[in-house]
């Protein structure tokens, strides 16, 4: 820019750069493609990188960089200790610059499948991805994956950049290969055009300017490409929607119900509606920290006023009243699994979607996707960075839209209940008819009256440990025990439920998740016909037990841990089930070659090395009668 054209005022600059269009893109692709490189040789050659920068740069490059003591560009990005030590990238860094037609954010995302969660991070709020493949080894199963997780994630346009072509002299035909090749897979996502770019990110051929070296390419250079792609559609003419983060209210003067509009626009007196009560009112106020708004637009933390008294909560979406979003608790999603542990369907989760926290279970695998061919296959469970189509059933109704009409009331997140830990994303596709046409029918005989008549308060009481471990021995004795004191009384054990209810299960992990499942339904039903039911069932996971426990009411559910060493019971093995085992000739047997979880926090801790059967069974009947 010259020096007379440049603004003169720091007004004047940032009223400059408002009025230019912003473009969000990531850079994706395998380990070691120089995505890195790239953008730092963007930012370089744009003149966007301070003097100082510039100085840390060299001096970088010159101890940590792998050019030789020439200027490591993708120093520039790769900041975490151990991104520098491995030259990988691993977390995802974000760099805001401009050029005098365009304002970006890009997202340097890590290629190692690994990170694969890092990537989705990047992708989720991208119109564009540039995807790297390095000239030589062309395009891979991690090119394939990010490719398709950019389809998944709702990114609108797609550029193939063939890096490193000074290694392979700028080969012509070399680039076509990788083109044709690329722009076949790419067409199976949805991407009937994707552009492809050859450059070298370390010389900057074709970054900013034309290479000299590849005469035979007519196309764009990379930095004209950004410049010129169309972003997404203006958002303040979309439908309006403001998830609630935050009910405001200082003090009892005032009330209002804060949040980011994500798209549409909001006045003072516009009719709102609030889902999923389906509440309606008007606008009274748009607030925000410097003063009242006439308008409220995408992007903008507001809080909003009504004239009318109602109940709204964090999470509740405001909408206008004919532009409302669905309401559902089951539904079709996409989701990319990124735990170590595989999700198995039936387990209880989290899911997060906006400000909404909700339990939610997939009920169905309906297919995975093989991400190197499209093809559509079978599974019973997801290992990490699978991608499957599901069927998700949630504890509650919430107000949402298709991921590809709102990546913010579309996109949510998986939770492990007991670690916390984030284990997957997902895209809601529609709801599922069944939602609509499954009702709750009023019961007049309640729980609480059958309990009344029973005299008696109805509990859960879980038996789980080892095979052999004398659960169901010790049930057994509890029950007597109960029902000599008059007490109504019912025993799921865990034999000869097999024998009818759960006959078409094996003792692979799915079949474990959903065997427990169904019996604690059971309980569950029988909790509410008030009874003091007896689950007896190894159970090895936490999670389904966890899954059990909130079912019922607080208190209802009491575990009750027999805790016997598994030499123990193999030297009983009354069944001879451990020596089978051994011998290989039962798989996924609990404590041989399959896991079981100790509960961390039991109600009843039972040492069978320390008392018998009987002085167990009175320690719990005592516990239950006392509490």
């Amino acid at each position: 820019m010259a020096a007379d054209s440049q603004p003169s005022t720091v007004i004047e600059f940032l009223d400059e750069q408002a009025e230019k269009s912003l473009l969000r893109f990531i850079t994706c692709g395998s380990v070691d493609d120089g995505k890195s490189t790239l953008i730092g040789r963007l930012l370089y050659d744009s003149k966007l990188i301070f003097e100082d920068q510039l100085d840390t740069l060299r001096a970088d490059s010159k101890t940590s960089g792998t050019q030789g003591g020439d200027i490591d560009f993708a120093l520039l990005l790769d900041g975490l200790e151990a991104e520098r030590e491995q030259g990988i990238t691993i977390d995802v860094a974000y760099r805001f610059f401009a050029t005098d037609k365009r304002r970006f954010i890009v997202a340097d995302t890590p290629g190692h499948e690994q990170y694969t969660r890092n990537m989705a991070t990047g992708a989720s709020t991208a119109e564009l991805a540039v995807l790297l493949v390095d000239a030589r080894n062309g395009v891979l199963q991690q090119t394939r994956r990010h490719a398709f997780l950019c389809s998944l994630l709702g990114v609108r346009h797609l550029v193939l950049a063939v890096n490193k072509m000074d290694l392979v002299d700028y080969d012509h035909d070399r680039f076509r290969a990788i083109e044709a090749e690329f722009a076949e897979f790419a067409r199976g996502l949805g991407y009937d055009n994707p552009i492809s770019i050859p450059i070298s990110a370390l010389k900057g051929d074709n970054v900013l300017n034309p290479s000299p070296e590849m005469g035979w390419y007519r196309g764009p250079t990379l930095m004209g490409h950004l410049e010129q792609v169309e972003p997404r559609a203006d958002l303040s003419e979309r439908a309006f929607r403001l998830p609630v983060q935050w009910v405001n209210r200082p003090d009892h003067t005032f009330r209002g119900f804060a949040g980011t509009v994500t798209r549409g626009t909001i006045r003072p007196g516009d009719p709102i509606a609030v889902l999923p009560s389906g509440k309606t009112s008007t606008v009274e106020r748009i607030v925000t920290m410097d003063g009242d708004l006439d308008r409220a637009v995408p992007g903008q933390a507001v809080t909003l006023t009504l004239a009318d008294e109602i109940d709204i909560s964090r999470g509740d979406i405001l909408c206008r009243p004919e532009e409302r979003p669905g309401v559902a608790d089951q539904f079709e999603a996409k989701l990319v699994w990124m735990d170590d542990k595989a999700l198995m369907p039936q387990r209880p989760y989290l899911m997060k979607i906006g400000g909404i926290s909700a339990g939610v279970q997939v009920t169905r695998i309906k297919h995975t996707v093989n991400v190197n061919t499209l093809e559509k296959r079978a599974a019973r469970h997801l290992d990490l960075n699978e991608v499957g189509v599901v069927n998700l059933k949630l504890d509650r109704a919430i107000p949402f839209d298709p991921y590809m009409d709102d990546r913010h009331t579309g996109g949510f997140v998986i939770i492990d209940r007991l670690t916390n830990n984030t284990v997957g994303a997902g895209m809601i596709d529609f709801s599922l008819r069944r939602s609509s046409n499954i009702h709750w029918q009023a019961i007049d005989v309640n729980k609480e009256a059958h309990a009344q008549q029973k005299n008696q308060v109805p509990r859960m009481l879980w038996f789980t440990g080892l095979s052999g471990s004398g659960k169901s021995t010790i049930a057994n004795l509890v029950e007597k025990k109960l029902f000599a004191l008059g007490k109504h009384t019912y025993m799921l054990d865990g034999d000869n439920v097999r024998h009818g209810l759960n006959q078409d299960l094996g003792f692979t992990a799915e079949d474990r998740v959903e065997n427990i499942r169904r019996v604690a339904e059971v309980g569950k039903l029988m909790v509410e016909a008030g009874l003091i039911v007896l689950v007896s069932f190894i159970s090895p996971f936490r999670a389904e037990r966890r899954l059990a426990r909130d079912l019922v009411a607080e208190g209802e559910f009491i575990e009750v841990f027999i805790d016997t060493p598994v030499d123990v019971c193999a030297e009983r093995d009354p069944k001879g089930l451990y020596k089978k085992a051994r011998a290989g000739e039962i798989k996924n047997f609990t404590g041989i070659d399959s896991p079981y979880e100790v509960p961390e926090a039991p109600e009843l801790h039972i040492e069978t090395n320390d008392q018998d059967a009987e002085a167990a069974a009175d320690k719990i009947v005592a516990y239950l009668l006392d509490h």
